[in-house]
């Protein structure tokens, strides 16, 4: 009974508050999955259908990887292989047990008789002029009765000269053959290692290609939590001499409607993000100068006529026409504003407590930049 009373230990105290409890080195434990969505990144904003973020997210790598490969490589998209020279053709091939042949046997059958004739007629020929060659002969033999020994000693020196005359070209033959083996086993042993240089090449790509892949700090194109239901958005590292996000994008919409193939199960939509910042009208208008200098520049022949899209997820603490008056107030005066047939749209998201904002073109000719809609076969 004693035994059964006795309190079990807990990390309750007698004052009833719990205990500390210290990580080892006083660091935080890292949070399973994708590091939260913060502001100064660029790179990808992408919406799916509700609970399919893991499944969009990693298809999203996969196809923007690709389109970031066919940009670096100079590549179109959906380019049919060329032709290989020795590959065989479609031919119609007849084996010995095939129908056809059986076919033309028959139809042999029907000729056999009129070919036998004809046979039998060249047969009789060619034993009449044979009878009579060997009739010529006899009768030459009887007016050269020493012509035997005549024919053959001149036959047995024409033979020793034709003796003589094939062993020396024998000789020159075997000499002339000599250095096409050396060349050839030369040729055998720098294809060997060139082979093995290839090789060689092809495992140490491979191998800083798994090393990148395995150190996060390398990747390009990583995943970060947004947060939202349907929202996925995958971060860019800025690096010089790197298409950026919006010219990667671009590609894959112009691809996507001239080739309309079906590229993703899980993506709907993808929109370009250059500038990342706090959803206040301050941090806006900041973070959109370099934005605004590079696509909208105040000294131009061409000005531009400009558009602004906006819409807010997880968070209604802020007006929409204070933020779409503040972006469209930080463009210059030569550019001007044709919500009806823009030639640049400002695209802003805001997640929470994110802005997104990036610059796109042809937003309505390119179905919104919907990926699903530009891949669905025409009706």
């Amino acid at each position: 009974m004693a035994n059964e009373n006795k309190a079990k230990p807990s990390t309750v105290t007698n004052k009833g508050k719990k205990r500390k409890q210290y990580l080892p080195h006083n660091k935080a434990v890292k949070k399973k999955g994708a590091y939260p969505l913060r502001p100064g990144v660029q790179g990808f904003f992408i919406t799916c259908d509700g609970g399919r973020e893991r499944q969009a997210a990693h298809e999203a790598l996969d196809v923007i990887d690709s389109f970031f490969e066919e940009l670096v490589n100079g590549k179109d998209f959906g380019e049919e292989p060329a032709v290989l020279p020795n590959k065989p053709l479609n031919k119609k091939i007849t084996f010995s047990y095939s129908d056809d042949e059986g076919d033309d046997d028959d139809d042999k059958g029907d000729g056999e008789g009129e070919e036998e004739g004809q046979e039998e007629v060249i047969k009789s020929n060619a034993s009449k002029e044979i009878d009579a060659s060997q009739e010529s002969l006899t009768n030459k033999d009887l007016d050269h009765p020493n012509s035997d020994d005549v024919c053959h000693g001149k036959v047995t020196e024409e033979n020793s000269d034709n003796q003589k005359d094939g062993a020396n070209i024998e000789n020159q033959a075997d000499n002339s053959e000599e250095p096409p083996a050396k060349k050839q086993c030369l040729e055998t042993d720098t294809s060997k290692s060139a082979t093995n240089e290839k090789e060689k090449s092809i495992d140490k790509l491979i191998e800083a290609e798994l090393n990148e892949l395995g150190d996060k700090s390398k990747r390009l194109f990583f995943n970060l939590d947004s947060g939202c239901n349907g929202v996925v958005f995958v971060q860019m590292r800025k690096r010089d001499g790197v298409p950026s996000p919006k010219d990667i994008v671009q590609h894959m919409m112009t691809s996507a409607a001239s080739t309309r193939k079906h590229m993703s199960r899980f993506i709907l939509r993808v929109l370009p993000v250059e500038v990342a910042c706090y959803y206040s009208e301050e941090e806006i208008t900041r973070a959109m100068k370099p934005l605004i200098e590079q696509y909208f520049p105040v000294e131009t022949q061409n000005p531009r006529k400009f558009a602004v899209l906006y819409e807010a997820r997880a968070n209604s603490g802020i007006e929409r026409m204070k933020i779409i008056n503040s972006v469209a107030k930080s463009v210059p005066a030569p550019h001007k504003v044709d919500l009806s047939n823009p030639d640049r749209t400002i695209v802003v998201e805001i997640v929470k407590t994110i802005c997104l904002i990036g610059v796109v073109e042809k937003y309505k000719e390119l179905a919104k930049y919907n990926l699903r809609q530009l891949t669905s076969p025409k009706q």
